[in-house]
């Protein structure tokens, strides 16, 4: 039985809605009162499943209250959709056409709903999120007030500087307390953690952005920090690997915590020597080792989740 499939194309604004097979479209508000008047749209045309692309941020609200009002719903990968259209011949670009391009695609690909977040897992990413942004910009004013010599842009450079290390020491306890009011996230951390070279931030960053941490294989955990190299074979070509895709803040923080940890563990630190000594290049040699340190904080948020599991 061919499933009813709902595609939304996302804006700032609008909310462009297609249904599949039915063929029905209409247009709403990117706010409650046009998610609730989609909601109703979706009940009307016995909507199964409501797609649209991870746009920004732009499609969060609507995911959110479209799975409150009980619509499932799934969220895709925006490059995807836009090769399936090329690959069907729709070169051809509008936000009507685009909600059913999401809504053929969905069908062609069986997507299955995906959940939201918990309320937690939400607040943890959006605190960590925060955290990063904050010490981001903390940077940037310290690097001018390194530049600067003119006593009233250094006394105002300074103001912000407090308040910015103000606002990132309330968000660390902010994050630190999330964590250890959850049992299961307080036991992975404290299994990462047995790492050296592993702090806190990383800690939060892997359990807010990677929650399948310790669910999946290593195969798969590398592929979702975009650690794992990309096949370029073609008949007797075989072509060089490399990595695509993923979650750029995991893969980001990865790299500088692999460097830190390589200090304090041997065999890490062989692991690179004996890559360089092979020829590859350094950025060949920081993919292994963030790929390997990963590897290893799975196995160690497996073994938590179990003690875990067998506790309770």
């Amino acid at each position: 039985m061919t499933r009813i499939i709902c595609g939304v194309d996302v804006s700032k604004a609008r909310l462009d809605a297609w249904t599949v097979p039915a063929d029905a479209f209409e247009s709403f508000g990117n706010d409650a009162e046009g998610i609730a008047a989609l909601a109703a749209f979706c009940r009307r045309h016995a909507v199964e499943l409501v797609v649209m692309e991870a746009s920004g941020g732009y499609e969060r609200t609507a995911y959110l209250l479209l799975w409150a009002a009980g619509q499932l719903c799934a969220l895709t990968n925006p490059r995807s959709v836009r090769r399936y259209a090329e690959a069907m011949g729709v070169l051809e670009k509008t936000d009507r056409l685009d909600a059913a391009i999401i809504a053929r695609f969905a069908i062609a690909r069986d997507l299955q709903p995906c959940p939201p977040p918990s309320p937690g897992q939400q607040r943890l990413r959006a605190l960590v999120a925060r955290l990063g942004q904050v010490t981001g910009d903390l940077t940037v004013q310290k690097q001018r007030r390194c530049m600067a010599h003119d006593a009233e842009t250094v006394a105002s450079l300074d103001e912000v500087i407090v308040l910015l290390k103000r606002q990132s020491r309330r968000l660390e306890g902010e994050i630190a307390g999330l964590i250890d009011d959850d049992p299961l996230w307080a036991a992975i951390a404290a299994a990462l953690r047995q790492i050296k070279g592993v702090a806190g931030r990383t800690v939060a960053r892997l359990i807010a952005d990677m929650p399948e941490l310790g669910l999946c294989s290593n195969k798969a955990v590398a592929k979702l920090a975009g650690l794992a190299p990309l096949a370029d074979d073609s008949g007797k070509r075989q072509g060089r690997r490399r990595i695509r895709g993923g979650r750029a803040p995991v893969r980001a923080i990865l790299y500088l915590v692999a460097d830190i940890a390589r200090r304090f563990d041997d065999s890490l630190a062989d692991f690179a020597r004996r890559l360089r000594d092979a020829g590859k290049t350094k950025m060949v040699v920081r993919i292994a080792l963030a790929r390997k340190l990963l590897v290893r904080l799975n196995a160690k948020a497996r073994d938590a989740r179990i003690a875990y599991a067998h506790a309770a």
